[in-house]
């Protein structure tokens, strides 16, 4: 039976400690709180596949795009690891903004950093976008992207 995709909903990042996540992406960032879950029992089982989850959810929100932060509870013998951009499994999300400038400036006054410096594209579709990879304490990457200025 054939099937098509009709819209992406939201993106999940797994997070050790919600409360420090949200105030990033809510605080620093600007994200607007949506609304807050707490999934445990079959329901949160059958939906991840791991037996005994338990899950608190925080849904923040910008102009197209929806970020799910979960912290898991449970089980007592989930892992905690830090891929580089570079490792199999790793993933970002990349965030369009009007000014990386300032964005890296409020950033910085969070104590959080770039990975490295803000990077102009030269050439392919993206051609004139800065850009640049930050990184969360749980080693989660973001990308940000500046469009090109119009003269």
């Amino acid at each position: 039976m054939p099937f098509r995709i009709l819209a992406a909903d939201h993106t999940g990042i797994t997070v050790s400690k919600l409360e420090r996540s949200l105030a990033f992406w809510h605080d620093v960032l600007g994200f607007e709180l949506s609304h807050r879950a707490h999934q445990k029992g079959e329901l949160a089982e059958q939906i991840t596949g791991v037996p005994g989850a338990e899950i608190l959810i925080a849904v923040v929100k910008a102009p197209g795009h929806k970020i799910e932060l979960l912290e898991y509870r449970a089980p007592v013998d989930r892992k905690h690891f830090r891929p580089r951009p570079c490792d199999v499994g790793s993933v970002h999300i990349a965030l369009i903004v009007d000014n990386l400038d300032a964005v890296l400036a409020r950033i910085a006054s969070s104590g959080w950093k770039g990975a490295g410096k803000p990077q102009t594209l030269t050439a392919g579709p993206n051609a004139g976008k800065r850009v640049i990879y930050v990184r969360d304490p749980d080693g989660t990457t973001i990308e940000f992207m500046q469009m090109p200025t119009q003269n």
